[in-house]
């Protein structure tokens, strides 16, 4: 049954090594993951990626005296493939819109328990994003509050074809490009030039971000699956 899933390769980024040590034995006790480096700052963590090119990285953002969103884009470049999860234990709302501004794909508590984090390992490996639900309502309710000020985000809105508010339900559902392709009967290139075109009219930079904007903007129903 483990050689039948895709390898979820994982570097783990934490400045504690009784944490790093435990995540490891969580993990590597799933069949189909596998940690390929561990790093307690980003002096270790980026020759790490580029070397053991994972693909999902569970960063700490609390590194001692380093800021693991600090060198988060650095470390998207360096494993460009990989999919970064924030594993954190501050609540602070700031540091998880700026994890997501900065192109993580997804946050848990450390306070979850161990089930938890092997889902969301695993959803965020698949494509898809992962906050849990009162983090989510809480990212909504600041967007909603700001958006009263803002009613440009209308025209934008207006601006979006059809078929680019049909792509931004889908990639709400979790789904990945070659996904829609299939369910709307369209090429993985098409998926990706409506994907490119929606970005750019929204002003959003990745999915997380396109995920977080549908729901505010009733682009998308928030799905009964998150935590």
């Amino acid at each position: 049954m483990g050689n039948s899933l895709p390898e979820i390769r994982v570097l783990i980024i934490d400045d504690h090594q009784l944490v790093r040590t435990g995540l490891r034995m969580l993990i590597e006790s799933q069949p189909e993951m596998k940690v390929v480096g561990k790093a307690g700052n980003s002096a270790e963590a980026l020759p790490l990626a580029a070397k053991q090119k994972p693909n999902l990285i569970l960063l700490d953002i609390d590194l001692g005296g380093e800021n693991g969103l600090d060198f988060l884009p650095e470390l998207r470049k360096t494993a460009p493939d990989a999919r970064v999860l924030i594993l954190t234990g501050t609540k602070d709302i700031e540091m998880h819109r700026r994890a997501a501004r900065l192109g993580a794909a997804g946050l848990v508590l450390k306070e979850h328990a161990a089930e938890v984090l092997l889902k969301a390992i695993r959803k965020v490996s698949q494509g898809e994003v992962w906050l849990d639900r009162s983090m989510m309502s809480t990212l909504l309710n600041e967007m909603t509050q700001t958006d009263k000020k803002m009613d440009p985000d209308q025209a934008k809105i207006s601006g979006l074809t059809p078929r680019e508010r049909e792509v931004i339900a889908l990639i709400a559902e979790g789904l990945k490009n070659k996904q829609i392709a299939e369910r709307l009967f369209i090429s993985e290139t098409t998926v990706t030039h409506h994907l490119s075109s929606t970005f750019s009219k929204l002003g959003v930079s990745d999915r997380l971000e396109l995920v977080i904007y549908a729901f505010a903007h009733g682009l998308a129903k928030m799905p009964v699956n998150l935590l």
